[in-house]
């Protein structure tokens, strides 16, 4: 017992919130199933409130790792040079969200084009995924000052598309395939999977990762395990059972059974393939974040090739 304790690597992890995001579910799993572990790591998971939390923990040298949005690195995560973010692990293309249109108004709305001057429902303010929608409102001419954007929370928002309160929504998964499922909307744009992020926008990007700062990087043979361990765990998403899953995962991260499930069958195929992130999505995406918002002119950002800055193991 005491060799292994010897050889266990303790990393701590902040992980964005809440902890029922389908996007982090693959650290959730993997913590809960012993993947880290079986692979020499002690992963100490701490969940932040939000994407900004994770990315100043990391910022703040109060966590190895940081699991969070591209965006909220850029954003928060940033303090000097030397601190650069460096992605260990790609999580999602983008946020798992589609924009769908009410029942009610498919003969009104049936393109983006058609949105000038409608209302559009969003779960909250500022979440990351207004990034990609002002990235399609662009790309069609047209800006957010053009559209009526209403904050409803998760519920609210599907309550207005049923109702008809509001023309089209971003809606996050499960919500949106059950709301599409039930034939109660139409798919207007999709971002809920790698290869519809593609179909939408004609490229690749990247939301969701594991990042590390430059200069507190673990050692590579650390990053590596964590990458074999997190593939497992996404393995374990697409082929478990939900009742399983849940019966070693926290009441915190399953919440109820019924979401869980829902949610557990929306993330199979939510993931980038094997965790790679190339440096064509970084800078895709880093365009569709300074398109939205502009980052603050103190803000350096990194060329993405050296954010990828993680050497490839050696043959053996």
């Amino acid at each position: 017992m005491l060799g292994l304790i010897v050889l266990l690597q303790t990393l701590v992890l902040a992980v964005s919130g809440p902890a029922t995001s389908p996007e982090y579910l693959p650290i959730r799993v993997a913590e809960a199933e012993g993947y880290f572990a079986g692979e020499g790591l002690a992963v100490t998971v701490r969940t932040t409130r939000a994407e900004s939390g994770a990315a100043e923990a990391l910022a703040q040298a109060q966590a190895d790792l940081a699991a969070t949005t591209l965006e909220a690195m850029l954003r928060f995560g940033l303090r000097a040079a030397s601190q650069a973010p460096r992605i260990v692990f790609g999580l999602t293309a983008a946020p798992p969200v589609a924009l769908i249109v009410g029942a009610s108004h498919v003969n009104t709305v049936r393109s983006i084009e058609d949105l000038s001057a409608l209302r559009v429902g969003v779960t909250t303010p500022g979440a990351p995924e207004h990034a990609w929608f002002g990235w399609l409102l662009a790309r069609s001419g047209m800006s957010v000052a053009q559209v009526s954007v209403t904050s409803l929370g998760g519920r609210g928002v599907v309550s207005a598309i049923d109702s008809g309160e509001v023309h089209v929504a971003l809606v996050p998964e499960p919500m949106a395939s059950q709301l599409l499922d039930h034939g109660r909307a139409k798919l207007l744009a999709d971002f809920r999977t790698p290869r519809a992020v593609v179909q939408t926008i004609g490229a690749s990007t990247v939301n969701a990762a594991v990042f590390a700062r430059a200069d507190r990087r673990p050692p590579d043979r650390d990053l590596f395990a964590l990458g074999r361990a997190l593939k497992r765990a996404e393995q374990r998403i697409r082929s478990g059972e939900a009742t399983e899953l849940a019966a070693k995962l926290s009441t915190q991260v399953v919440g109820s059974p019924e979401d869980f499930a829902a949610r557990l069958a929306a993330s199979r195929s939510l993931y980038l393939q094997d965790g790679i992130v190339s440096a064509d999505q970084l800078q895709q995406t880093i365009a569709i974040i300074r398109a939205h918002t502009p980052l603050p002119q103190s803000v350096k950002i990194p060329l993405p090739v050296d954010m990828l800055q993680i050497k490839a193991p050696s043959a053996r």
